[in-house]
């Protein structure tokens, strides 16, 4: 049965992109011939007694597509409490909660969830799920033989590479390129010198030395002028400056006082 075009072109976009990047644990099968004759592959997941598997979802498509879903039955034997005898499929998703943007690779993942957590309460093969309820042990046991026998085989679709993975194996790598054996030519650090400034050194201020110096009077004594007393931090700076007027002023006085006793003793001598 045909499609409308734009339906047949909608679900050649979709398989293209499963084919090239599936989902993990699925796989798409197509015929050359009819391009509608359309085959999903789950692998068992881990840790259920379907593990080891590969089980083939059939999809026929109707001129109702996407408005109603397409037909879609199990054609590998399973033993699973939602799958008939027949092969026929009891999920929601292929019923009421049927939307028309799902398309194939949703239906293939809503299935492989159905092998992960089986529901008993809606069962399609009553012996499963009341083995399922009953005794887990007997249900996996039973489960786990029926897959050995009919999913053993293991599709060649699973041996080719998904096309996203053969192109990322065969990009060449970003590395760079290695640098050893190429000599490298050493580096000097020359150490930065800091500016220093330099100060002028100024003189350290020179003491005038004070040159003790003796006053003769009349009679011959000599008089040692004591100090004057100190005073202020101002009369102190000024004192070197006033020093030497002052002795020469009592250099002066000294000799008056010589020439002055001179002539007293020239007295003397005459009144004799």
């Amino acid at each position: 049965m045909s499609v409308p075009p734009a339906v047949l072109r909608r679900l050649m976009r979709e398989i293209s992109e499963l084919q090239r990047t599936p989902p993990e644990g699925i796989r798409i099968q197509t015929h050359e011939d009819n391009m509608l004759d359309v085959t999903g592959v789950i692998e068992g997941p881990e840790g259920t007694p379907y593990a080891g598997g590969y089980f083939s979802v059939k999809f026929k498509f109707t001129e109702e597509f996407p408005a109603a879903p397409p037909k879609c039955w199990m054609a590998t034997k399973i033993f699973h409490p939602n799958v008939s005898n027949a092969g026929e499929i009891c999920v929601n998703t292929l019923k009421k909660d049927w939307q028309a943007s799902y398309g194939i690779g949703h239906i293939l993942v809503t299935v492989k969830c159905l092998l992960i957590h089986p529901n008993p309460e809606s069962a399609l093969d009553e012996e499963a799920g009341k083995l399922l309820l009953e005794d887990y042990n007997s249900y996996c046991s039973r489960a786990k033989l029926m897959t050995s026998v009919h999913a053993r085989v293991r599709p060649a679709v699973f041996d080719t590479p998904a096309a996203s993975t053969s192109a990322t194996s065969t990009t060449p790598s970003s590395k760079p390129p290695s640098t050893a054996g190429t000599p490298t030519t050493p580096v000097l650090s020359v150490p930065s010198r800091t500016p220093t400034s330099r100060k002028s050194a100024s003189p350290a201020p020179t003491a005038v030395p004070q040159v003790p110096f003796k006053v003769s009077n009349a009679g011959g004594e000599d008089h040692h002028p004591s100090p004057s007393p100190l005073g202020t931090a101002d009369s102190n700076v000024g004192g070197a400056a006033a020093a030497a007027p002052a002795t020469k002023a009592v250099k002066r006085a000294a000799t008056g006082g010589a020439s002055s006793g001179a002539e007293k003793r020239k007295k003397a001598l005459k009144r004799l």
